[in-house]
């Protein structure tokens, strides 16, 4: 299974919402361009994000956007199914009449296998996880200075 854009950036507009958790709005163009993701794409991908309540818009000249929830109430598996729709990596693991031999497709048993597997990991994986997992990497990437 491939995830789309609209997981990926979703994902990493989060992120970045998560790192600057707090009391505070970020505007939208300040997490497209830290991203690096094109501003009117980024929109499209709020809508839903609002919708679902992850996320606050704030209107106005000092508006922006925040966190509806901390961090570590946010799972990634809501957040891809949210962007992505069902997390399957094919259709006949939860619609077995659209296939003919989902009954007696051995591979079908794979995909499920391989389906649930990935739900655990989005599911175990918050926000939260991920700062943490930012924070980790910056650390490794720095030079250390010692006085």
């Amino acid at each position: 299974m491939k995830l789309s854009t609209r997981a990926r950036y979703g994902t990493r507009a989060l992120l970045d919402l998560a790192q600057n958790y707090g009391d505070q709005v970020i505007p939208l163009k300040d997490i497209a361009k830290r991203q690096q993701i094109s501003l009117s794409y980024l929109e499209h991908l709020v809508g839903p994000l609002v919708d679902a309540r992850l996320v606050q818009s704030v209107r106005g000249a000092k508006g922006g956007l925040k966190l509806a929830k901390s961090p570590d109430a946010i799972k990634l598996s809501e957040v891809v199914s949210l962007l992505e729709g069902p997390i399957e990596p094919v259709d006949c693991i939860h619609s077995p009449d659209k296939c003919d031999r989902a009954r007696y497709c051995p591979t079908r048993d794979v995909w499920n296998d391989m389906g649930r597997a990935m739900n655990e990991v989005l599911n175990q994986t918050t926000l939260a996880d991920l700062v943490s997992r930012q924070q980790a990497k910056m650390s490794q990437d720095g030079d250390m200075y010692y006085i």
